[in-house]
């Protein structure tokens, strides 16, 4: 079984070293980037398990390399998980807005960037262990297998932490799950996260589930839930 790759885009050297010696500690196949003409080039032939994607770059815009990724049908899929000094509230719900995964701030600890990368691969990973589907609606179905959202038939593309949370719910239709109930079954411990996070992933879900959007409700005060009546 071949390790995940995970490719890094900073501008800071010390940096990608720092991160390129932790995933590759904890057996993680990584590749690094100092500038965004070669991590392009890279990802025209190769697509990674996870990206770790600076916004503060030199010769871009992390936020546009996001939007780019995220429109782009061949890698839309892939994690990314947002590095950044700007620790602003406003900044983090922009990242997650576009489809980040997740947001770290620098400084940063090694471990706490570890357990966020194995945290999301986690989420993003499909485990065959038996076919199951979730029919929410007549033409809204979930398939926990091959990590689908499906609406008419027509594949709708979800991140995996939109997935999981989706999935979260809906596999308990009618019960409230609180901000941090699903921030705990996101990152578990590692809750080092604004509960608006939910929030702006929830308005990212509805949008994409368009007419359906009104099966997830907010319950004032406590959190969501999907109701299907």
């Amino acid at each position: 079984m071949r390790n995940k790759v995970i490719a890094v885009l900073d501008d800071e050297t010390d940096i990608l070293e720092l991160i390129d010696i932790n995933l590759k500690k904890n057996g993680f196949s990584s590749v690094i980037f100092e500038f965004t003409e070669e991590f392009w080039l890279f990802l025209e032939k190769e697509i990674p398990d996870l990206i770790i994607l600076d916004l503060m770059l030199n010769d871009a815009d992390g936020f546009e390399i996001c939007k780019k990724i995220k429109s782009d049908n061949r890698l839309s899929g892939t994690p990314i998980i947002m590095l950044s000094a700007r620790s602003e509230e406003y900044d983090k719900v922009v990242g997650l807005e576009l489809g980040a995964d997740d947001y770290v701030t620098k400084p940063f600890s090694p471990r706490e960037l570890i357990a966020r990368v194995k945290a999301v691969l986690k989420r993003s990973t499909k485990v065959a262990e038996k076919a199951e589907i979730i029919k929410l609606t007549d033409d809204l179905l979930i398939d926990i297998n091959k990590f689908e959202v499906r609406i008419k038939n027509r594949v709708i593309d979800f991140t995996p932490t939109e997935f999981k949370i989706l999935t979260t719910l809906a596999e308990k239709i009618g019960w409230v799950f609180s901000r941090e109930k699903l921030l705990e079954s996101l990152w578990g411990d590692e809750k080092t996260v604004i509960e608006r996070t939910i929030d702006v992933h929830i308005k990212n879900i509805r949008e994409k589930l368009g007419k359906h959007a009104d099966i997830i409700k907010g319950v004032r005060g406590m959190g969501y839930k999907i109701d299907v009546e």
